[in-house]
């Protein structure tokens, strides 16, 4: 695959500290849109500072949207999907012009190393994702707080693993948690079908309870020292977040079902 048949997408909003670090890594590419939410930081100024980069705003309604009006704005026969606080390593480009095409391949997954201020961990629990896939094959539907990629055709792997390295604020993180925390406390309670993950996460205990040990032991997240104790409690912290948020929608529903009764 030529890397000139590839467009890379990254959606933004107030991302001035992730920003310069992940578009500097995609000069390879002819184009790389970027569709911003009308940041209010110097997201736009770091974008528009790089001559292949293609920027449009829109006003952000979705994740599901946003990423899918982005595809709208792609014009290759392929795609690389990526949030702004992911790097893309120069093996990348490597890897992609040595992948030997088939049709009926739609989509390439890759595995993610979390950094923390920079510093890789040793383990996070970051799930794979399809990050490079066919556009005319391929659209974002929500799920929970993020988006699931729906892709027609068969998802090969990539050897190449991507760097998470997000550094906003801590102010903002809270912030970002407690708009997460809704959503997947509101697909807690909506959903029938869960994976183990989340159906320890709707009995409001365990999830809190058992994230610290298997950050910490079973992933080893101790032997990384602070780095790993601050990714841990972050997780923790999110987990939280999400228990209460799911139990005071359970609580606020049974006080309303007994004044009813009453």
């Amino acid at each position: 695959m030529e890397p000139t048949s590839i467009t890379p997408l990254i959606l933004t909003y107030n991302e001035e500290s992730n920003l310069d670090r992940t578009l500097g890594r995609l000069t390879w590419a002819d184009r790389v849109v970027v569709v911003d939410s009308y940041s209010e930081d110097a997201t736009v100024d770091i974008a528009s500072s790089y001559e292949n980069v293609d920027l449009v705003q829109r006003e952000f309604d979705d994740h599901t949207s946003q990423w899918n009006y982005g595809l709208d704005q792609v014009e290759t026969d392929w795609v690389l999907s990526l949030d702004a606080d992911y790097r893309v390593p120069p093996e990348f480009v490597d890897e992609v012009e040595a992948l030997n095409l088939s049709s009926v391949v739609a989509g390439y997954r890759a595995t993610f190393r979390y950094c923390v201020f920079g510093r890789p961990l040793r383990a996070n629990l970051y799930p794979p994702r399809v990050v490079l896939f066919r556009t005319e094959r391929a659209s974002y539907e929500q799920d929970g707080h993020t988006q699931r990629l729906t892709v027609d055709g068969t998802v090969e792997e990539l050897d190449t693993v991507l760097k998470h390295d997000d550094r906003k604020s801590l102010d903002r993180w809270f912030d970002n948690q407690r708009q997460y925390a809704r959503l997947e406390a509101q697909k807690l309670r909506e959903a029938d079908d869960l994976e183990l993950p989340d159906r320890l996460r709707r009995t409001d205990v365990w999830g809190p309870l058992l994230v610290p040990l298997y950050c910490l032991f079973r992933k080893g997240l101790i032997l990384d020292g602070w780095p790993g104790w601050y990714y841990t409690l972050q997780r923790t912290y999110a987990e939280l977040v999400i228990a209460l948020t799911h139990l005071d929608a359970y609580l606020r529903t049974s006080d309303d079902h007994s004044s009813n009764r009453g």
